[in-house]
Order: C-alpha cells, then sequence, then structure tokens
C-alpha cells in the first residue's frame, strides 16, 4: 500500500512509501537518487521515476524519516513540499494551539504545524500527496472547525458576528447588574439583598444561554482529553451556580427565605460577563495587528483600463494579462507592475516603500501595482498581474513572517501543554485544603473557582504572536519587510552588519571614467566591450552601453558569451577570444599586465572600478584597461553614523579593487573592508565573523550576494537589486536607503523587547494571582475580571509598536 512518511515515524517491515522529489533532471540524477536511499538502513528498494519526479521505497525493517530526508538532501535533492494554510475557528487559548498542533503533527507526511492564535491560523507543511481533507477532519475531531484558506484570502475583518458578540456582553452585563448592586450598596453600609428566585431568574439565561460557547468549547476539550480555557471558565462559574442553586433549594426547604444564606449567583454571572467582555475587546485589539494586511489589500483595485484593438474598456483585474497596455488616468491607482510606453508623472509609492516623497517616472521606468498615479496620463505594458506583482508578494512576505513562530515561543507551548492539567489539580487541591483545614467547604469551593477563573492560558498564546503581527506590520508600512519571525527575534542581538558596496552604499549607477589601451583606439576598445556586454544586466554594463550611446559606437555580433561568477564575461567578437573582468581575471588566465599596470593604479587611487579587456586567441595580450567611478550614497554616511551609534561594527565586502573600495571604506567611516572577494570569499569571511562568536547580518543586491545573504545570521537585501538576493534574505528593504538597516535593527530590538514584557506579564499574572486565589485573597469576580483584561493588556502592549517610526 502506498502512503507517505511524516517525521520520527518508524516504518513497519514490508511497506511501501511514495514520496515527491525535487530537482531530478536526467537519468544519472535517478541513479544518483536510488544509490542514496539504497544506502539508508532498513531500505530494500528504491525505484525512482523521473517522469513523475516521485520514488517509490520498499523499507524492509525500522526506518526514521529524517534519516532518508537527509539521504536525499545530502545527494543533493529535496524532498516536494508544499504548504497549506487553514482557518481555524474555535481557539481561545494556548492550549487550543498546542492541541491543535498535536493533532496535526500525528498525520502521516505532515512535516510541520505553526498555528496562530492572534491570526486563528494553521500553517501546515506537508509531503506530497497529503489531503487537505484529512487535516481539517483531525481538527474538527479535536473539537474545533477548520477551512483552507483561499490563495487571494487575508484576514477579513468582523462583521456581523462582531456585532453579536458586542449585543451579547451588553445583555449579559444588564442581567449581571442587579446581581452586583446590592453588593456595592453593602460595601456603603446597607444590607441589601435581591430575592433568591430573582438571583436565579437573572443567572440563569448568563450561565447557560450567554456562556454556551464556554460549555461547548470546554466539553469538545474533553472530548479530546485536553483542556483549554472555556473548560475552566465553565468549571469555575458552574461550581458557584451550582452552589447558589444548592443553597436556595435548601433555605427554601428549611427555614425559608428569611434565613436564606449568601448566594453566589453574582459571581457566576459576572464571571461570565467580564470575560465575554475581556473576549469581544481582544477581538477588536486583534483586527488592528492585522491593520498592515488590510492597507496592502486595499491598494489593490478591482478593475484595470486595458486597450485592445485600439479600445480602451474596464475589465476585471483578474484578466488582464501580461503584454496588456494599461491607461492610468491621473490620481489614479496603477493596477499592474508594468513598465510606461508613453506619458510621464509622478508616483506615490508610500504605502509599499514607505518613501514619502512622489517619485517622477518617464518612459522606460518600472511602475508597481498599488502606487499613486498623481497628474500624467500613462500607458504603461503590463509586466506581471495577479500573484506575481510585487504588491502580491510584499503581502505574502508580511502573512509569512506574521503566521510564523519565532524560537522564544517554544517555552511557551511548553508550558501550555501542561497548563489547565496543573491548573485543575491546584483547583481541587484548593477546595480540599481550604475543606479539611477549616472545615468549610463553601470557602474551599469559592477560593476553587477564583483559581480556576484566574488563571489564563489566553494571555501566553497571545503574547509572542501579537507583538510580532504589530512589528511586522509597521516595519512593513515603512518599507521594511520582515520575511521570517526568526529573523525578526536574531536582529535584535546584531553585533556586525556586513555591506556590499556597489548598489547597497553607492548608487549603483557608474559611469564611464576613462580608459587606457594599448593596440586599439578608444572607439574599437569601446565597440569591443559593448559587444561583450550588450545583454548583461550588471551596472558596469549598463554603464559601457551608455558611454556607447553617446559617442554612437554600434555593437558587433558576439557568440559564446558566458559570465564567469565574480571575475567577468567572455566571449568571441570579430574573431577574438576576448575576456572583459577583474585584475583576478587577469591573474588567474596569466595575462602580462605590465602595460597597463601603472595606468590602472593611477585610476585606482582615485577610488575607481577598473576592468581589463583582454584577448586570448589568436593573439594574447591584455587591450585596455577602463575605469568606472559610482558616486556613494548620500544616505550611506547617516547609515553608518546610526549604526555605530548602537554600538554595531560595520564591516565591508565588494569585488572592486583595493583602491576603490578603501576609498569608500575611509570616506564612510567602515571598519574593515575586504576588497577582491568573489561570491565564495564573501560567504568566506562571513562564516569567519560568526566562529568568532559575532551575531552577523549581511546587507547586498546583487545574485553574488546572495550565498553570503543566506550564510548569515540575518540577510537584508535591498529590493531595487535582485529577486535571488530578497529570495536568499531574511528582511528586504524596499527602496535602495541602507539608513533602513538600523531602522530594521531598531524595529527588531523593540519588537524583541515587547514579547519579553509580555510573555514576564503573562507568566507573573499567572504565577501571582493562582496562589493568591488559592489561599482567599481574591474575589471571584476580582479574579475573572483579572483574567478577561490579562489578554487584552498583551495585545494593547504590543501595539504600542504600531506608534514606531524610522528616526530618518
Amino acid at each position: 500500500m502506498a502512503n507517505t512518511l511524516t517525521p520520527g515515524t518508524m516504518v513497519a517491515e514490508d511497506q511501501q512509501f511514495t514520496l515527491g522529489i525535487g530537482g531530478m533532471s536526467c537519468a544519472s540524477c535517478v541513479t544518483r537518487v536510488e544509490k542514496a536511499l539504497a544506502a539508508v538502513p532498513g531500505i530494500t528498494q528504491a525505484n525512482v521515476n523521473l517522469a513523475t519526479e516521485s520514488v517509490r521505497v520498499l523499507a524492509h525493517s525500522q526506518l526514521d524519516m529524517p534519516v532518508l530526508q537527509k539521504a536525499i538532501e545530502k545527494a543533493g535533492y529535496s524532498l516536494v513540499q508544499h504548504e497549506l494554510d487553514l482557518d481555524v475557528e474555535g481557539m481561545t487559548c494556548a492550549s487550543c494551539v498546542g492541541r491543535v498542533e498535536r493533532v496535526l503533527r500525528k498525520i502521516p507526511g505532515v512535516l510541520d504545524v505553526s498555528v496562530n492564535l492572534a491570526t486563528e491560523a494553521a500553517r501546515v507543511k506537508t509531503l506530497d500527496n497529503v489531503d487537505v481533507g484529512s487535516l481539517i477532519a483531525a481538527i474538527d475531531k479535536a473539537g474545533y472547525h477548520a477551512r483552507e484558506k483561499a490563495a487571494d484570502a487575508g484576514t477579513v475583518p468582523v462583521g456581523r458576528k462582531g456585532q453579536h458578540e458586542g449585543w451579547a456582553v451588553i445583555l449579559s452585563a444588564l442581567l449581571s447588574l442587579p446581581l452586583v448592586l446590592p453588593m456595592l450598596a453593602e460595601i456603603g453600609g446597607r444590607h441589601m439583598m435581591l430575592n433568591g428566585l430573582l438571583q436565579l431568574a437573572l443567572a440563569t439565561p448568563v450561565q447557560f444561554w450567554f456562556g454556551a460557547r464556554f460549555y461547548r468549547a470546554g466539553w469538545k476539550a474533553l472530548l479530546a482529553r485536553s483542556g483549554n480555557m472555556d473548560l475552566l471558565v465553565a468549571l469555575g462559574t458552574s461550581a458557584a451556580y451550582g452552589l447558589s442553586v444548592f443553597q436556595l433549594i435548601g433555605s427554601m426547604q428549611g427555614n425559608g427565605a428569611s434565613a436564606m444564606p449568601h448566594l453566589y449567583f453574582e459571581a457566576s454571572a459576572v464571571v461570565i460577563s467580564l470575560v465575554l467582555l475581556g473576549k469581544w475587546l481582544e477581538a477588536r485589539a486583534k483586527r488592528q495587528t492585522t491593520s498592515a494586511i488590510h492597507a496592502l489589500q486595499a491598494l489593490r483595485p478591482d478593475t484595470a483600463r486595458v486597450r485592445r484593438d485600439g479600445q480602451d474598456t474596464d475589465v476585471p483585474l483578474s484578466l488582464v494579462k501580461t503584454g496588456d497596455i494599461v491607461l492610468v488616468r491621473p490620481g489614479e491607482r496603477i493596477a499592474v507592475d508594468g513598465v510606461i510606453t508613453e506619458g510621464s508623472s509622478h508616483v506615490d509609492e508610500s504605502l509599499i516603500t514607505g518613501e514619502s516623497l512622489a517619485v517622477a517616472k518617464q518612459p522606460g521606468d518600472k511602475l508597481t501595482g498599488g502606487a499613486i498615479n498623481a497628474e500624467g496620463l500613462l500607458l504603461v505594458r503590463t509586466t506581471a498581474t495577479g500573484a506575481e506583482t510585487t504588491l502580491s508578494r510584499i503581502i505574502r512576505m508580511v502573512e509569512d513572517a506574521q503566521s510564523a513562530k519565532a524560537p522564544i515561543q517554544r517555552l511557551v507551548d511548553r508550558v501550555s501543554a501542561v497548563f489547565v492539567p496543573v491548573v485543575l489539580v491546584l483547583a481541587l487541591i484548593t477546595f480540599l485544603g481550604w475543606w479539611l483545614v477549616s472545615g468549610d467547604a463553601q470557602q474551599g469551593i469559592i477560593n476553587a473557582v477564583a483559581v480556576l477563573v484566574i488563571a489564563c492560558p489566553c494571555a501566553l498564546g497571545l503574547a509572542t504572536p501579537a507583538t510580532i503581527m504589530a512589528g511586522t506590520g509597521v516595519a512593513a508600512r515603512y518599507g521594511i519587510l520582515i520575511k521570517d519571525a526568526e529573523a525578526l527575534e536574531l536582529a535584535h542581538s546584531l553585533d556586525t552588519v556586513v555591506f556590499d558596496k556597489t548598489g547597497t552604499l553607492t548608487q549603483g549607477r557608474p559611469v564611464l571614467q576613462g580608459m587606457e589601451s594599448v593596440t586599439l583606439d578608444r572607439q574599437r576598445a569601446l565597440q569591443l566591450m559593448l559587444s561583450i556586454q550588450l545583454g548583461s544586466e550588471h551596472p558596469l554594463a549598463r554603464a559601457i552601453v551608455e558611454a556607447a550611446q553617446l559617442q554612437g559606437v554600434q555593437a558587433m555580433p558576439a557568440s559564446q558569451v558566458t559570465a564567469l561568477p565574480g571575475r567577468g564575461l567572455s566571449a568571441v567578437v570579430d574573431g577574438l577570444d576576448l575576456r572583459l573582468g577583474s585584475a583576478r581575471l587577469m591573474q588567474e588566465l596569466d595575462m602580462d599586465q605590465a602595460a597597463l599596470l601603472q595606468q590602472a593604479a593611477r585610476m585606482e587611487a582615485q577610488g575607481n572600478t577598473v576592468s581589463w579587456l583582454a584577448s586570448v586567441a589568436p593573439i594574447r595580450q591584455v587591450l585596455a584597461v577602463v575605469a568606472f567611478g559610482d558616486e556613494i550614497k548620500p544616505a550611506a554616511h547617516v547609515a553608518i553614523d546610526r549604526l555605530h551609534a548602537l554600538h554595531i561594527r560595520t564591516v565591508m565586502l565588494t569585488g572592486d579593487n583595493q583602491g576603490s573600495a578603501t576609498l569608500v571604506g575611509d570616506a564612510l567611516g567602515i571598519g574593515q573592508v575586504f576588497a577582491g572577494m568573489l561570491p565564495a570569499d564573501k560567504t568566506a569571511k562571513i562564516v569567519e565573523l560568526k566562529a568568532e562568536g559575532r551575531k552577523v547580518a549581511m546587507v547586498g543586491d546583487g545574485i553574488n550576494d546572495a550565498p553570503a545573504l543566506a550564510a548569515a545570521h540575518v540577510g537584508i537585501a535591498m529590493a531595487t537589486g535582485t529577486d535571488v538576493a530578497m529570495q536568499a534574505a531574511g528582511i528586504t528593504l524596499m527602496r535602495g536607503d541602507p539608513t533602513l538597516v538600523a531602522d530594521a535593527i531598531d524595529i527588531s530590538r523593540r519588537t524583541y523587547n515587547k514579547i519579553r514584557q509580555n510573555l514576564f506579564w503573562a507568566f507573573i499574572y499567572n504565577l501571582v494571582g493562582i496562589p493568591l486565589a488559592a489561599f482567599g485573597l481574591l474575589n471571584p469576580m476580582i479574579a475573572g475580571a483579572a483574567m478577561a483584561f490579562s489578554s487584552v493588556s498583551v495585545i494593547s502592549n504590543a501595539l504600542l509598536l504600531r506608534r514606531w517610526k524610522p528616526k530618518a
């Protein structure tokens, strides 16, 4: 029988498992995967199907899933995994989160689960062939309700449900108020008490109608052999209500209403009303933590005006295709990612990049969907629609960060797993202790009720996710996209920031400053370099193209054009086998640089980047040396100064020559500068810094920076660079402003401090409140109020992060 595996599960004898394999491209890949799996103890046969990109494994003895996964990854491939997002209704506290995660992890094929109480959502990583229906069924069986989240669905603001809960709070409070007023009068010196039957009539609908949600959720928890906040509330209020009913019946059968003892209907009714109020306020506060997502989603227009066959027509955004010409009138929001073909204007991109000033745009410039066109009519050729637009990717990144768990949450998960059982035991000990020591079973019940209702796993469950949502949301508002919670948590402890130079600290738009040649005239050398670089997107290539256009130089056909990572390019042009690149490339080719070495040194001393042009066949000689100048970004000085003010060490790694690197480093006051670095050298330097015990961030924007970004504790990519760099980084800066690096560290530190504050108060609240209740120092109503507002206070503290603004 074909099946899937789950981590840590031991496979029984003679069972078959089908797994998806990623990265295979040919028959040799099939052989490598089969050899790798054959070496795993317990696997007797592994048949790989290249067409379906899967492997059928026959296990003869016990087999652990992580061992199999590691073998596949060691061979250079990966298990095909899927991510599913589920909306989960009915969770009320950290114990619920733990239970949902446990039931999902038991399903074969589930690799990882992250449940977020604040968003009421679960993100599930699975192997191939895992049915989403089995995940939903498991959650439903555990006492909750789940459904698959639509691909374009965000967090939906509460509508009628929120209004219904608000009315429930009001009506419950109106019924509870007459029960409390006599107590307030008694405190004022006047003895008043409502008739017992009237108290019963007021308390009963509160207990069993408005409090029904606690019974339903608590009963489901019991059926699942678990516990949650609802169970504690249901047990506590039922005990107070039941004791009051028992005493009321006894007084009516005995001495009559004149000898009526004190009843506790007000305690049960008020606790339920306060908890309902707390949950309503909590829901309102949680919606505010998702305001960043709502703001981004609101940037998407529903329609676009498309020009087809000479006709302008408004069509739904989903029907716009790549290549369509979209018209954007003044004041309208841009519907798609694209390139301007006609018109010029200023564009407000503040909600996407955090840039407060409108940016001038003209034909050839790129536009991002969601930005606002100011004054000009624009014709835009569509380059991306739907999920592929920049705005959609931003929303996904923010949602990913808000759904992920920070490492600090692991402590909370361990505590919440045993929280409710421990509280139930403590409540039982409280009751038995008071009964046995004082002989007052009635007081024992009331104190046990206080223990049950003061205990609050909600605050523990909300402390971390609510803070992460608030922190990542406000960061996104100012152009700082934090991809995952781990990057957010690690960034607070950074003590070293490593910068790339070109495009990160400099403008990234170098211009041709000078050229020296041996046997060629300037026009001929420029023509050869243009022919090699014509299709390249490298900044130096753009500088050559711009210089050639100014001088009217035309390119010649080039063949065998090959990129030499970190070194340059090779190509055959006009019968010459050429190399264009760094001095390091010339040294590796053993080229004689003596004829131009002095000129190159002079260019480098002036702070220029130097490239060499050489022929390796049919003649072998250096042909020319060319200098490129690149201005330092004005904001770079401020960025470095701010990092130094935060006591963070700065380092620069660049593939440029030592002279250019030193000039930039000295101008900015960077602590250490390393020049002539290949991508592998940058990665090795990051690893070296980490080995020294430093917490390292790497800031870059190019493909050659991607390995170093991935190797650092936190990778920070400039969105003005390549997609590869952004994929490798944990944080993306939506505009090429290096001061955002210090801002990213600042919001990380503030967010982490809020997490610690919330966890401290959540733990202290329970550690102090439960003993006070057990020793009879807390009235159940006060305990209920404290429990109800504990989670509200945690979220409110997290929401203070929304006031954060970058210092720049």
